[in-house]
């Protein structure tokens, strides 16, 4: 389990190749246009000794400008790309075991407009309540996710079972086993995480209300602690439930592979 949780792990390094896209993106057309502009007004006051040279490296310094910033917009949209792209890999890879309290910001736009009025009203009032609304949140999010995950899986998991009808295999009883165990890990899981989003969204009420009323949270203790052993769990236990997806695959394909050539 713990060898699952470590492969998911931001490293330095990644932070900061994301942070070297965005500036790249950033940078690029005030680089390539204030450079050439610079060296033009240094190049004019040096070298101008009459009005037609001042002209001409005018006239050729604006061109080379022009030329830089075009540039620097077309750099600033590939390094923007690359940059998206990178971001949605690794919020992919922090949602994979769980989204905590301290990875919202990577979630902003997965917010509702009402979470992150409550969110930011509840932190002007009670930092406690923040935590514990973050807390929650974080798990809304993962509940979300997974969710949506595992419905997906499920379907897919679904239409190869019937697909497996129609193979002609020694081992389509065991697939078919196997697709069925999968069929219901992954109904399980969708079960629970329905769960975990119910309890979340009352939990987000009720810390709501009590940031109203000025009143803490000394009985909602073992409800978030009880959030965040679920948040945890379940994230693992839908990407084992993958895993043992890949690996049947395998052995379906090699097993087609096989029928085939038996046929032929």
């Amino acid at each position: 389990m713990s060898e699952l949780v470590s492969k998911y792990d931001i490293s330095p390094r990644e932070m900061a190749r994301g942070r070297n896209l965005k500036m790249a993106a950033i940078g690029s057309p005030i680089v390539l246009t204030v450079l050439p502009a610079v060296i033009t007004l240094i190049a004019t006051l040096v070298f101008a000794t009459s009005p037609p040279m001042a002209a001409t490296i005018f006239f050729l310094g604006a061109v080379i400008t022009l030329i830089g910033f075009i540039k620097g917009m077309l750099l600033t949209g590939l390094f923007s790309y690359r940059y998206s792209k990178w971001k949605d890999a690794t919020r992919e890879r922090i949602a994979a075991d769980g989204i905590k309290a301290e990875e919202i910001d990577w979630f902003a736009r997965e917010l509702r407009p009402a979470e992150k009025r409550a969110l930011k009203d509840i932190s002007a009032r009670d930092l406690l309540l923040a935590d514990a609304f973050k807390e929650t949140l974080a798990s809304r999010l993962t509940a979300t996710r997974i969710i949506r995950s595992s419905k997906k899986e499920l379907n897919q998991a679904q239409r190869r079972q019937l697909k497996l009808r129609n193979l002609k295999s020694e081992n389509l009883a065991e697939f078919q086993k196997q697709i069925g165990k999968d069929i219901e890990k992954l109904t399980g899981i969708n079960s629970d995480a329905k769960l975990m989003l119910a309890e979340a969204e009352s939990r987000m009420q009720m810390i709501e209300a009590a940031a109203a009323r000025g009143g803490g949270l000394t009985d909602s203790e073992l409800a978030l602690k009880k959030l965040s052993a679920r948040s945890e769990s379940l994230p693992l236990a839908l990407e084992e439930a993958k895993m043992a997806e890949e690996i049947r695959k395998e052995i379906e394909n090699e097993e087609i592979g096989e029928s085939t050539r038996l046929d032929q």
